[in-house]
């Protein structure tokens, strides 16, 4: 099936779910549908020149490796001068990336290796830190960045459970207070399609919202088996994306793209969430490989939520929101309630619905722009949103039971150890299985 079919297909079934609910909902407003002119935006290729501006790394794995590179390429005279991870593997293998790929050095003395490494980081006379290691430590680093005054990129997701997310929160809040930046990794924020796009929804360009679909339905991702000479700790966390209270299970680690997505689009924060999902490929770690899952909002209408890591099945990974009078892929066209394309993205010099600068590039261009001009940019709260609305779903899908956004908000559910050594760790691979208290005295008052 081409792209162009299964764009097709992904509309033509946006159409038939949500046009009902537009009928129904109707004038029910999240946005207004003014339909005026709308001016184009304004985007940044390169930051401005500056003085040297020093990050830090925190978390040298793939991902934190891809956003060091990424910073460095944002402008002018930015370096990355500090490293920390808990593996010298991990920690050398970025090192020598940085220096290869950017002719970028870090000198001995500010590579620091140990669940402590974060700390001497923040000790090393850096303005910015790129928080980049499994998301379950992620609300811990992010909150003693900002209290050394530090600008911060951090990955998404910003947490695993709702204590983490409440913990961003406030580490936001404490950011704003200083003055600093806090950019996250939901790059689609910083993606100009997606930009231009969301600019003509809210002025109105589909008219009311009243539905949506997330989707992100791939194949795994990487897992690594235990060795013998690895203790428990050393295999969860070189295997991290497979444990949810390292990872908070992939509709949160991956998922959370979309629903930040949909959470920018509508404007709003779902209400509650049903959900269900299961495990049947997954080969280590203790997460489902797909779920299912309905969001409501304050508004009446809903959001469809899908998400697997499965070979060999249908792939899609997208966001449609429908209004009113049009619909999108959020990515990049506009349409009216007939399928008929009323608007696309076109950057001069690209093809059609392309842009020019990377988002994942993109987000570390308006990043360095923000602190250089004194602009600061704070997605603590985006990014805590998205996180959470993963969160709500997976315990929905985890219990069998409905959750409201108000009672996972306040859950003090925490996932994970409260220390951090190499040694062995009391968490077992066990797989979630929804109602299980309950099915088994039904059983039992039948045998």
């Amino acid at each position: 099936m081409s792209d162009e079919q299964k764009e097709n297909g992904n509309r033509d079934f946006t159409r038939r779910t949500f046009i009902g609910a537009a009928a129904a909902v109707g004038a029910a407003a999240v946005l207004t549908s003014c339909k005026k002119s709308v001016a184009p935006l304004k985007f940044t290729d390169v930051a401005p020149d500056g003085p040297v501006l020093k990050a830090a790394l925190i978390g040298c794995g793939e991902r934190g490796t891809g956003a060091a590179l990424q910073f460095l390429k944002a402008g002018p005279n930015v370096k990355i001068t500090a490293l920390g991870d808990v593996f010298q593997d991990h920690l050398q293998k970025c090192r020598d990336h940085l220096a290869k790929e950017a002719n970028n050095q870090v000198a001995d003395d500010h590579c620091f290796i140990g669940f402590d490494a974060y700390k001497k980081v923040l000790e090393t006379d850096v303005d910015a830190v790129l928080c980049a290691t499994p998301p379950h430590f992620r609300p811990i680093h992010f909150d003693a960045a900002v209290d050394a005054k530090k600008h911060c990129f951090i990955e998404k997701p910003c947490a695993v459970d709702a204590p983490g997310v409440r913990s961003v929160l406030a580490t936001g809040q404490k950011a704003a207070s200083y003055n600093l930046c806090v950019v996250a990794g939901t790059q689609r924020r910083h993606d100009r399609a997606y930009q231009e796009t969301y600019n003509r929804v809210s002025h109105g360009a589909i008219g009311d919202i009243v539905g949506a679909t997330a989707r992100w339905n791939g194949g795994p991702l990487w897992y690594v088996q235990k060795k013998k000479e690895w203790s428990d700790m050393e295999a969860m966390l070189r295997d991290w994306v497979n444990w949810r209270w390292l990872s908070g299970d992939h509709i949160c680690e991956q998922h959370v793209h979309n629903l930040d997505a949909v959470l920018w689009f509508t404007g709003m924060n779902p209400t509650q969430v049903i959900a269900s999902g299961g495990r049947v490929q997954k080969v280590t770690g203790d997460q489902y490989d797909f779920f299912n899952a309905q969001f409501s909002y304050p508004n009446g209408g809903i959001m469809e939520s899908m998400c697997r890591q499965i070979d060999g099945c249908e792939q899609d990974v997208s966001e449609w929101v429908v209004g009113t009078e049009g619909y999108t892929n959020c990515k990049n066209t506009i349409y009216d309630l007939t399928g008929k394309v009323v608007w696309k993205y076109q950057e001069p010099g690209q093809d059609p619905g392309k842009t020019r600068v990377n988002p994942y590039e993109q987000e570390h261009v308006d990043f360095v722009t923000a602190i250089r001009t004194n602009q600061p940019i704070n997605e603590a709260e985006h990014v805590a949103h998205a996180t959470l609305t993963a969160v709500m779903a997976r315990t929905a899908a985890y219990t069998g039971k409905l959750v409201k956004w108000d009672e996972i908000m306040d859950s003090p559910e925490r996932l994970g150890p409260t220390d951090y050594v190499m040694g062995p760790l009391n968490i077992k691979a066990e797989i979630p299985v929804p109602g299980s208290a309950a099915n088994i005295a039904k059983r039992e008052r039948f045998a």
